[in-house]
């Protein structure tokens, strides 16, 4: 029986791709929480606002697709400490802008350098654990970002409040940096320097492609990318929502979007655990409408708890979707095309984000957050019901030929 168990995945590589991922987000985290403290110092409308999210999020998509690329050739020690240390410095650059185009650029190097990440360690988790306990594995990988996302909001609130913005990136930075020269050397010892190969075999290497998978890998990750490129679009905005809508404080603003990421510490390898006995696409469609539901609900939750709810599902179903998808693609693509296809769904992923997170603001400008959230939850909830629609007419011809 398929257990839920962590002895065999911990025993591994797995805490050190855990580590790796949480060094890596610590200080690409940072740009939402500390939006508001941003918006205010260089006097932004909600479009110039979206734009120092959006401009991080569209060339770390981009940059995605090279990165699966590199990853194959320069081994996936070199792109991840690439990832790692290039955003550490970054951040520092980040810290040091005195205007708002040198944010902007120091954000778009910092894109740049960090894409690879994903896409090589990734890969490497898929071909390490064995198939039947891959979603968990990538699950608990998940953990990582998630703490990151989750600390950094944390720490942001507080030193922001001491140091200002400038302070938080350069504090966050500059350990970061240390850290990513510590864990090359400990995945030097630990990684073999050649390409891993799998101990087992995948389903798409068991059996010949059945009518239709491609058109249905493509249509679910579609889905997948587009619902989580809305959930995290609406999430750049939680911190200005609060403040604007509610007159919460700046600090407790950036604090808040911590329950969002909190539950990835979780909520990732339960994820992971469900897709592996339950089946990938049942998760994915299921987070898609309840993705769409919850942001319609963000108009109608109070101050406190009910927003506070709110974000706990936002949480929820976004790291579910995730870990769900990702095993979904290493399951259905083959073990040579595994860094370019994760590339791709990544790509699909942040430049989403980065193109959405803007549009959403300037919806914000014109009609204001309610009707904004309102075409948001709709489309995604309708673009799942096509999903679902397709889905079960291509599965009824399969069987019907």
């Amino acid at each position: 029986m398929n257990r839920f168990s962590l002895r065999p995945l911990f025993s591994g590589l797995i805490p050190l791709f855990v580590l790796a991922h949480l060094s890596h987000h610590l200080v690409t985290a940072l740009p939402v929480p500390l939006l508001p403290f941003i918006r205010d110092e260089f006097d932004l409308d909600y479009t110039r606002a979206g734009l120092v999210i959006s401009v991080f999020a569209i060339v770390y998509g981009l940059s995605q697709l090279p990165g699966g690329w590199l990853a194959d050739r320069l081994g996936p020690r070199t792109v991840i400490t690439i990832g790692i240390g290039g955003s550490a410095i970054t951040g520092l650059l980040a810290g040091l802008s005195q205007n708002y185009i040198m944010l902007l650029a120091s954000l778009v190097l910092m894109g740049l350098l960090g894409g690879g990440y994903h896409p090589a360690a990734t890969s490497m988790i898929s071909a390490v654990v064995e198939p039947k306990r891959r979603g968990q594995a990538l699950g608990y990988h998940m953990m990582g970002g998630s703490a990151s996302y989750f600390l950094a909001p944390l720490i942001a609130a507080g030193v922001a409040a001491a140091w200002g913005w400038r302070g938080t990136f350069i504090g966050l930075a500059v350990p970061t940096i240390a850290f990513g020269i510590v864990l090359h050397v400990l995945l030097g010892r630990r990684v073999p320097t050649k390409k891993t190969k799998p101990k087992t075999i995948s389903s798409y290497a068991e059996a010949p492609p059945t009518p239709g998978r491609l058109r249905r890998l493509v249509a679910l990750v579609t889905l997948s990318t587009f619902t989580q490129a809305v959930l995290m679009s609406i999430i750049s905005f939680i911190p200005l929502f609060l403040v604007d809508n509610f007159g919460i404080g700046k600090e407790i603003a950036a604090a808040s979007i911590s329950l969002v990421y909190f539950m990835g510490l979780w909520a990732g390898p339960v994820g992971g655990y469900l897709s592996d006995r339950l089946g990938m696409v049942p998760v994915i469609l299921s987070m898609c409408f309840i993705g769409g539901t919850v942001i319609y609900l963000l108009n109608l939750a109070p101050s406190g708890f009910g927003i506070g709810a709110i974000l706990v599902i936002m949480g929820i179903a976004l790291y579910f979707n995730t870990t769900a998808a990702q095993t979904y693609i290493v399951d259905q693509v083959s073990e040579r095309h595994h860094s370019m296809a994760l590339g791709i769904y990544f790509f699909g992923n942040m430049e989403g984000n980065g193109i959405l997170t803007p549009v959403l603001g300037h919806l914000i400008d014109r009609f204001g957050f309610h009707r904004s959230f309102t075409i948001a939850g709709i489309t995604v909830f309708a673009a799942a019901l096509v999903c679902s629609i397709f889905l079960w007419a291509s599965r009824t011809s399969q069987y019907n030929q």
